[in-house]
This record gives structure tokens, C-alpha cells and sequence, in this order.
């Protein structure tokens, strides 16, 4: 079974003070770039190959995806989208985030949240 993914990408580029302001979109088409090499063989306990979907709002909005990621644009609040794709998913979710209001709100959905450490840098 694959497990899903879920990466709250303005908070896991914003964990790490590398100048990610000055280009939102490049910091997040970094991000996507380092989930791709990783998607296959998996990250921390987690046993690839994975479904990784990359979330993306604002100034990040506009990122292609790769093979081994796929992009979800939120048009309003990423928290809302990444909450919406965790209750849908069907297979084992884990979303990658620090915001602890959203940790909650997709614990309650059946996911499991992990933090940017994770994935990044």
C-alpha cells in the first residue's frame, strides 16, 4: 500500500531562514525538486515509493510538477486544501507540517503529521 504524502509547503520552506522570501516560488520549486529524489525510496520511516503531493499558495503558486510529485495549488487557504486531501485520501496519509493547529485538524481526519525535518533541508 503507498503511502500519501502531504507537504505543507509554505511551512516547511518557511523552517528554514535560507532566503526563501526573495523567491517563494524557487524556495518552493527546491522543495519540490529534493520530495522528488526522495518520493521512491521513501523518507525517515516512511517506506517509498511514496505519493507525495507538494502544496503550494500565493507567490509559490505557478510550480510544475515532476515525476514523483504532484502540485495542489490552493486558490484560498493551503491549510484548508491539505486538511480536504487528507479526509479524501484513501491509503495511509501523512502530512509534514509544524503548525499545530493543522496537526490537529488532520490528526482528527486519520492522518499523521510529522514535522519539515522530515523532508527538509
Amino acid at each position: 500500500m503507498t503511502t500519501l504524502l502531504i507537504v505543507d509547503g509554505a511551512n516547511v520552506v518557511g523552517s528554514v531562514p535560507d532566503g526563501w522570501w526573495k523567491d517563494r516560488r524557487g524556495a518552493a520549486e527546491r522543495l519540490r525538486d529534493r520530495l522528488a529524489a526522495r518520493a521512491a525510496e521513501g523518507v525517515a520511516d516512511l517506506v517509498g515509493p511514496l505519493d507525495v503531493v507538494l502544496v503550494v499558495e500565493g507567490a509559490a503558486r505557478g510550480v510544475d510538477p515532476v515525476p514523483g510529485v504532484r502540485i495542489e495549488e490552493a486558490a484560498g487557504s493551503g491549510d484548508d486544501l491539505i486538511v480536504e486531501l487528507a479526509a479524501g485520501a484513501a491509503e495511509e496519509c501523512v502530512v509534514v507540517t509544524a503548525d499545530r493547529e493543522l496537526r490537529a485538524r488532520v490528526t482528527a481526519e486519520g492522518a499523521r503529521a510529522v514535522g519539515p525535518r522530515t523532508v527538509y533541508p
